[in-house]
């Protein structure tokens, strides 16, 4: 079964953006819950550090995120097309 390579990139593009949006909302609703689970994903005490969401911030990482997961998704489907023929 073929992978439609386009579509598989703009699906992971637009769930890298709404993922990305409902942690950027946490990160401004919680901000300090959000920096305690950050730390325990990174094993780190981030304690005392703080958070700089701007939006700015909020549409360059929407940007970058959201065009990574495609280009990510689209290399993995022409990878598996490739291995499949």
């Amino acid at each position: 079964m073929k992978i439609d390579a386009m579509k598989l990139a703009i699906a992971a593009a637009m769930t890298t953006a709404v993922v990305w949006t409902v942690c950027s909302a946490l990160v401004a609703f919680l901000p300090g819950s959000m920096m305690g689970l950050s730390g325990h994903m990174v094993h780190a005490d981030l304690a005392a550090t703080s958070w700089a969401l701007t939006w700015t911030g909020y549409i360059a990482g929407l940007v970058i995120w959201s065009l990574s997961a495609a280009a990510t998704g689209w290399l993995i489907a022409t990878f598996y097309n490739w291995q499949v023929r």
